[in-house]
Protein backbone atom coordinates (compact mmCIF):
# COMPACT_ATOMS: atom_id res chain seq x y z
CA UNK A 1 0.00 0.00 0.00
CA UNK A 2 1.38 3.79 -1.14
CA UNK A 3 2.31 5.73 2.14
CA UNK A 4 -0.13 8.37 0.98
CA UNK A 5 -3.05 5.64 1.86
CA UNK A 6 -1.36 4.22 4.36
CA UNK A 7 -2.07 7.44 5.85
CA UNK A 8 -5.76 8.14 4.38
CA UNK A 9 -6.23 4.65 6.50
CA UNK A 10 -4.73 5.19 9.16
CA UNK A 11 -6.68 8.33 9.88
CA UNK A 12 -10.12 6.60 9.19
CA UNK A 13 -9.09 4.01 11.81
CA UNK A 14 -8.89 6.26 14.26
CA UNK A 15 -11.88 8.49 13.14
CA UNK A 16 -13.91 5.26 13.69
CA UNK A 17 -12.73 4.59 17.04
CA UNK A 18 -10.23 1.62 16.13
CA UNK A 19 -7.32 0.28 17.96
CA UNK A 20 -4.11 0.18 15.92
CA UNK A 21 -0.89 -0.88 16.20
CA UNK A 22 1.76 1.33 14.79
CA UNK A 23 5.43 2.26 14.09
CA UNK A 24 6.28 5.45 16.73
CA UNK A 25 9.28 7.79 16.72
CA UNK A 26 10.58 5.18 19.69
CA UNK A 27 9.07 1.72 19.38
CA UNK A 28 6.14 0.08 18.23
CA UNK A 29 3.19 1.56 19.92
CA UNK A 30 -0.64 0.52 20.06
CA UNK A 31 -2.82 3.69 19.87
CA UNK A 32 -6.00 5.75 19.56
CA UNK A 33 -7.77 8.93 19.76
CA UNK A 34 -7.17 9.84 23.20
CA UNK A 35 -10.30 11.59 23.83
CA UNK A 36 -12.20 8.25 22.89
CA UNK A 37 -12.96 6.50 26.05
CA UNK A 38 -14.03 3.25 24.36
CA UNK A 39 -11.08 2.88 22.02
CA UNK A 40 -8.81 3.82 25.22
CA UNK A 41 -10.53 1.02 27.51
CA UNK A 42 -10.02 -1.41 24.88
CA UNK A 43 -5.87 -0.33 24.07
CA UNK A 44 -5.95 -0.97 27.75
CA UNK A 45 -7.63 -4.49 27.08
CA UNK A 46 -5.05 -5.34 24.66
CA UNK A 47 -2.05 -4.16 26.69
CA UNK A 48 -3.90 -5.94 30.45
CA UNK A 49 -2.72 -2.49 31.78
CA UNK A 50 -4.06 -1.19 34.95
CA UNK A 51 -6.47 0.50 35.13
CA UNK A 52 -4.47 3.50 37.08
CA UNK A 53 -1.66 3.42 34.63
CA UNK A 54 -2.24 6.36 32.79
CA UNK A 55 -1.19 6.50 28.87
CA UNK A 56 1.48 8.77 26.27
CA UNK A 57 -0.49 10.55 24.21
CA UNK A 58 1.31 11.82 20.84
CA UNK A 59 0.63 15.78 19.55
CA UNK A 60 1.55 17.16 15.92
CA UNK A 61 1.71 20.79 16.93
CA UNK A 62 1.41 23.00 19.79
CA UNK A 63 -1.87 24.09 19.45
CA UNK A 64 -2.74 20.72 19.38
CA UNK A 65 -1.20 20.86 23.19
CA UNK A 66 -2.91 23.83 24.10
CA UNK A 67 -6.54 22.32 23.62
CA UNK A 68 -5.72 19.51 26.04
CA UNK A 69 -3.68 21.27 28.59
CA UNK A 70 -5.49 23.95 30.80
CA UNK A 71 -1.71 26.09 30.71
CA UNK A 72 1.43 24.93 29.08
CA UNK A 73 4.57 25.91 31.48
CA UNK A 74 6.66 28.04 29.59
CA UNK A 75 9.75 25.59 30.06
CA UNK A 76 7.55 22.82 28.28
CA UNK A 77 7.71 24.36 24.68
CA UNK A 78 12.07 25.02 25.50
CA UNK A 79 12.30 21.19 26.31
CA UNK A 80 10.19 20.31 23.41
CA UNK A 81 12.08 22.77 20.92
CA UNK A 82 15.50 21.87 22.23
CA UNK A 83 15.12 18.15 22.45
CA UNK A 84 17.27 16.14 19.55
CA UNK A 85 15.57 12.55 19.98
CA UNK A 86 12.18 11.74 21.26
CA UNK A 87 11.03 13.35 24.51
CA UNK A 88 8.07 12.88 26.36
CA UNK A 89 6.90 15.43 29.01
CA UNK A 90 4.34 14.79 31.77
CA UNK A 91 2.38 18.19 32.08
CA UNK A 92 -0.11 19.31 34.44
CA UNK A 93 -4.09 20.46 34.15
CA UNK A 94 -4.88 17.56 31.39
CA UNK A 95 -8.44 18.23 29.82
CA UNK A 96 -10.80 16.97 27.21
CA UNK A 97 -8.98 13.59 27.62
CA UNK A 98 -10.77 10.00 27.76
CA UNK A 99 -10.73 8.76 31.44
CA UNK A 100 -7.87 7.05 32.00
CA UNK A 101 -5.18 8.73 29.78
CA UNK A 102 -4.52 11.89 32.42
CA UNK A 103 -3.24 10.75 35.79
CA UNK A 104 -5.52 10.63 38.80
CA UNK A 105 -3.48 13.96 39.79
CA UNK A 106 -4.83 15.36 36.43
CA UNK A 107 -1.06 15.04 34.49
CA UNK A 108 -0.91 13.73 31.43
CA UNK A 109 2.28 12.48 29.44
CA UNK A 110 2.60 13.88 25.75
CA UNK A 111 5.17 13.43 23.17
CA UNK A 112 5.39 16.40 20.14
CA UNK A 113 5.90 14.63 16.75
CA UNK A 114 7.12 17.26 14.77
CA UNK A 115 7.84 15.98 11.15
CA UNK A 116 6.93 12.84 8.56
CA UNK A 117 4.14 10.20 8.11
CA UNK A 118 2.93 10.21 12.16
CA UNK A 119 3.16 13.81 11.96
CA UNK A 120 0.69 13.85 9.13
CA UNK A 121 -1.37 11.02 10.50
CA UNK A 122 -1.62 13.03 13.98
CA UNK A 123 -2.40 16.67 11.85
CA UNK A 124 -4.59 15.43 10.00
CA UNK A 125 -6.54 13.47 12.66
CA UNK A 126 -6.65 16.90 14.40
CA UNK A 127 -6.36 15.13 17.78
CA UNK A 128 -3.88 13.52 20.40
CA UNK A 129 -3.59 9.77 19.49
CA UNK A 130 -2.92 7.19 22.24
CA UNK A 131 1.01 5.74 22.32
CA UNK A 132 1.66 2.66 24.62
CA UNK A 133 4.26 0.58 23.42
CA UNK A 134 2.91 -2.54 21.94
CA UNK A 135 3.66 -5.30 24.57
CA UNK A 136 1.25 -6.98 27.37
CA UNK A 137 2.17 -4.73 30.56
CA UNK A 138 5.52 -5.92 32.09
CA UNK A 139 7.18 -7.95 28.98
CA UNK A 140 9.85 -6.54 27.25
CA UNK A 141 8.68 -3.54 24.07
CA UNK A 142 8.42 -4.24 20.44
CA UNK A 143 11.08 -2.69 18.14
CA UNK A 144 9.71 -4.30 15.34
CA UNK A 145 6.76 -5.06 13.68
CA UNK A 146 8.08 -9.08 13.68
CA UNK A 147 8.07 -8.61 17.69
CA UNK A 148 4.91 -7.61 18.15
CA UNK A 149 3.14 -10.62 20.39
CA UNK A 150 0.50 -12.44 17.45
CA UNK A 151 -2.49 -11.82 20.33
CA UNK A 152 -1.83 -8.04 20.75
CA UNK A 153 -1.89 -8.07 16.86
CA UNK A 154 -5.11 -9.90 16.48
CA UNK A 155 -6.82 -7.75 19.16
CA UNK A 156 -6.13 -4.83 17.07
CA UNK A 157 -8.46 -3.25 14.55
CA UNK A 158 -5.43 -1.56 12.20
CA UNK A 159 -1.91 -2.55 11.59
CA UNK A 160 -0.18 -0.04 9.84
CA UNK A 161 2.42 -0.93 7.01
CA UNK A 162 5.53 0.47 8.11
CA UNK A 163 7.13 1.37 4.87
CA UNK A 164 7.86 4.89 4.17
CA UNK A 165 7.61 5.46 7.99
CA UNK A 166 11.23 6.36 9.68
CA UNK A 167 13.07 3.56 11.82
CA UNK A 168 12.07 4.61 15.32
CA UNK A 169 14.81 5.23 17.78
CA UNK A 170 14.41 1.64 19.40
CA UNK A 171 14.25 2.88 22.85
CA UNK A 172 11.78 4.20 24.76
CA UNK A 173 11.70 8.24 25.04
CA UNK A 174 13.23 10.15 27.67
CA UNK A 175 10.69 11.42 30.75
CA UNK A 176 10.48 14.87 32.42
CA UNK A 177 7.74 15.88 34.61
CA UNK A 178 6.99 19.56 34.47
CA UNK A 179 5.37 21.43 37.18
CA UNK A 180 3.02 24.59 36.95
CA UNK A 181 6.14 26.50 38.15
CA UNK A 182 8.47 25.18 35.58
CA UNK A 183 10.06 22.61 38.48
CA UNK A 184 11.53 19.38 36.60
CA UNK A 185 11.76 16.03 37.36
CA UNK A 186 13.35 13.49 35.62
CA UNK A 187 11.40 10.34 35.42
CA UNK A 188 13.53 8.24 32.81
CA UNK A 189 17.11 10.06 30.88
Amino acid sequence: MELKEEIRSTITALKEGKVILYPTDTIWGLGCDATNQKACDKTGTIKQRNASKSLVCLVSSDAMLNRVIKDVPEIAWDLFDEAVEPLTLILPDAKGLAKGVAAEDGTAAFRMIKEGPLHRIIHQFGKPIVSTSANVSGNAPALTLEEVDQEIKKQVDHIVNPEGFPKGTKKPSSMIKVGLGSEIQIIRP
